[in-house]
Formats: structure tokens, C-alpha cells, sequence
């Protein structure tokens, strides 16, 4: 049986439509079969005009079939859109991590100056997260987490370790520059490896160990030759780093199998923190000073101070809480790279805003122990 291609095919392999070449001013292209009939039962049925490939002589026939409005079969990437948004929300993630980071010492440093009640500033910022949080589960912004008392229990240790490194760091800031505490605290990863090592047994690479040279080498630099050196803030961002050490450790241990996380494990752990710090910053600092020290305030900066408070206030939670989701997202060692590129940041654009006086040795000193800290990283892969 001879059927043209410019016939509709009536015994149905059935296109609907017409058949046609490639080229409609060629000469017909007529396609031999063995039978004289074709099962009715076999049925192909296409929206649009399908074109045949030519056929060679003497070879097995083989046909190829593409829609009449496409010059060729086009591959579909199912991959590459959903990697590139991935990364692109990661990117925003960070992006936005380090631009409240950079916001929040600002104004936290501005507070301090004004206002040199750590304790209460402390204490503020775990306040603004814990409400902002709260608010948000009412509404129905954010769903609101499936905790019970277990959760609570191995939460607990989380926190503590929480409120002292959140106190101490707030403590160095009051006492010496931005900078130089965030200095000091990119020597966090020689703290978690000594740690490790002497308290809980465990071993690390060579790298590791020659990493923490320039680390150290370095905050000993800069802590040498800060032009403003305090021993009461050398010493919080020191407690700082320890206390984050331990604050990972119990929560990488007490947190397995846990179902929250992100912004609700974070919102969890500042609601806690907030109420173990609050009686001790009653303690330590009490109202009566907070009062006082509130109308000098008031005095000296004006009315715009009540905005550096908020401001401190709220952009503490939200950098933290990004920085959560972040995690959520990406690996552990992604996560620290860009933790150390937080620090340059907060570091240079402190510096440029309150114009602290850097010496070219001091400089120095922070530039080898963040280059340890990225090296730090590297070693951990």
C-alpha cells in the first residue's frame, strides 16, 4: 500500500492532521507498508502536523517526528532554573545577613555610648525578638512551632550558653571599639577546637591546628597594639567566644531529631534566654540606674535616641534570625565562609563610621587572624 504524505492518513495511525515534508515544493514522499491494512486499533493523535525525516535506501527505516512550528527538538533542563533560584536566594540570604549585622552594631555602639547599661541592652534585644516573634504567631505571619517540655529541657542548656556569649560580647562593645571585639571574635574557631579537643575527645587534621597559628597570632596583634585597650572588654569578647562554643555543641547534641527550626528554633531560644537574663540584669544593673541613666540619655542625644534603642532592639533579632534560615539552607561550611566575611564587614564599616584610629600594625594583626579564620574553614571541608 502507497499512502502519500500529502494525504490524510484514513486507516489511522491515525494523525488527524495532514502529513507533510519539510520543504512543500519538493515532490511527494511516498512511505511503503507490507499490509494492505492497518490495525484500526492503532491510534496516534497530535495537535499539530508532525514533518518526517527522509528515508535512505536499502537502510532500516527509521523516522523522526517534530512539531511543525519547532526547527528542532528542543532539551528541557529541569535542573538548572530550580540551582540558579537556590542560589540566588542564598545570595539574597546573605546579602541581607550582613547588611542588619553591619545596621545593628552601629546603633548598638551608638546606644552603648549614650547609654552604658549592657545588661538592659541585652536584655532589650532578646525583648524585641521574643514580642516580634509572639506577634507573629498570633496573626499567623509565621506558623507557630510544636514544642513540648522535652524540647524545652534540652533547649535549656542552648540558652544559657546563649545569654552569656549575648551579655559578653554587649559588655566588650561598651568598653572598646566595634571593631576590635569583632576582631577578637573571629578567634572563635581556636575556642571551638580546644574545646573539643580537651573537653570532649575529639581529633582534627593537621590544618586544623596549623590554622589556628595565624588566628591567634593575629587577635594577639591587634589586642597588642589597639590603640584603646580595655581589659574588661578584651575579656567579654573572650567569654563571648567560649560561651558560643558551647552554645553550638549542646544544640548540634540536644537538637538531633528535632522538627523545629530556622527563625521558630531561634525565636524559641531568645524567649528562654530572655527570661533567664532577666533577673540577673535586674541584679547586676537594677531600675533605679536604667532610670537614671535613660533621662542623661534623653538629655544629651534627644528624642532620637528612643529610635537607637528600638532600632539596636529589633535589628539584633533579625539578623540572627536570618542567619538561622540561612543555616537552614546552605552547609555548615558555607555557613562559617560567610560568617567570617560578616565580620570584615562589621569590622571596615565600623571603623568608617565611628573613624576609629587604626594603626598599620593593628590592621595587620586583624587581617591574619580573619585569613586563619577562612583557612579554619577551608580545613574543616
Amino acid at each position: 500500500m502507497v499512502l502519500s504524505a500529502k494525504q490524510t492518513l484514513s486507516a489511522k495511525i491515525g494523525f488527524p492532521t495532514p502529513l507533510s515534508r519539510r520543504n512543500p515544493t519538493s515532490s511527494p514522499l511516498s512511505l511503503s507498508f507490507p499490509s494492505t491494512a492497518l490495525p484500526k486499533r492503532t491510534v496516534l493523535t497530535l495537535s499539530k502536523p508532525l514533518h518526517l525525516s527522509s528515508l535512505r535506501a536499502n537502510s532500516p527505516v527509521r523516522c523522526s517526528a517534530y512539531e511543525a512550528d519547532k526547527s528542532e527538538p528542543q532539551p528541557v533542563d529541569v535542573e538548572t532554573k530550580p540551582e540558579a533560584a537556590k542560589k540566588a536566594k542564598i545570595g539574597i540570604y546573605f546579602a541581607t545577613w550582613w547588611a542588619l549585622n553591619v545596621v545593628f552594631n552601629i546603633y548598638n555602639k551608638k546606644v552603648l555610648n549614650a547609654y552604658p547599661y549592657p545588661w538592659l541592652t541585652s536584655t532589650l534585644s532578646l525583648a524585641a525578638g521574643s514580642l516580634m516573634m509572639l506577634v507573629s504567631w498570633a496573626v499567623g505571619v509565621v506558623e507557630t512551632p510544636k514544642t513540648d517540655f522535652d524540647f524545652w529541657k534540652t533547649l535549656f542548656p542552648v540558652a544559657v550558653a546563649h545569654t552569656i556569649g549575648h551579655v559578653a560580647a554587649t559588655v566588650s562593645m561598651s568598653k572598646v571599639a566595634v571593631s576590635f571585639t569583632h576582631i577578637i571574635k573571629s578567634g572563635e574557631p581556636a575556642f571551638s577546637v580546644l574545646v573539643s579537643r580537651f573537653l570532649l575527645g575529639e581529633t582534627f587534621p593537621a590544618s586544623v591546628y596549623l590554622s589556628l597559628i595565624p588566628i591567634i597570632g593575629g587577635c594577639a596583634l591587634s589586642a597588642l597594639t589597639e590603640l584603646n585597650f580595655n581589659m574588661i572588654g578584651f575579656m567579654g569578647a573572650m567569654i563571648s567566644n567560649l560561651a558560643f562554643v558551647f552554645r553550638n555543641i549542646f544544640s548540634k547534641k540536644g537538637m538531633k531529631g528535632k522538627s523545629v527550626s530556622g527563625m521558630n528554633y531561634y525565636a524559641c531560644l531568645s524567649m528562654l534566654s530572655l527570661l533567664i537574663l532577666t533577673p540577673f540584669a535586674i541584679a547586676v544593673e537594677g531600675p533605679q540606674m536604667w532610670i537614671d541613666g535613660w533621662q542623661k540619655a534623653l538629655s544629651d542625644i534627644g528624642p532620637q535616641f528612643v529610635g537607637w534603642v528600638a532600632a539596636q532592639s529589633v535589628f539584633y533579632h533579625l539578623y540572627n534570625q536570618v542567619s538561622y534560615m540561612s543555616l537552614d539552607q546552605i552547609s555548615p561550611l558555607t555557613f562559617s565562609v560567610g560568617n567570617t566575611m560578616k565580620r570584615i564587614s562589621v569590622i571596615v564599616s565600623s571603623i568608617i563610621i565611628f573613624r576609629t584610629p587604626v594603626q598599620p600594625v593593628n590592621a595587620l594583626g586583624a587581617a591574619i587572624a580573619i585569613l586563619g579564620t577562612f583557612l579554619y574553614s577551608q580545613a574543616k571541608l
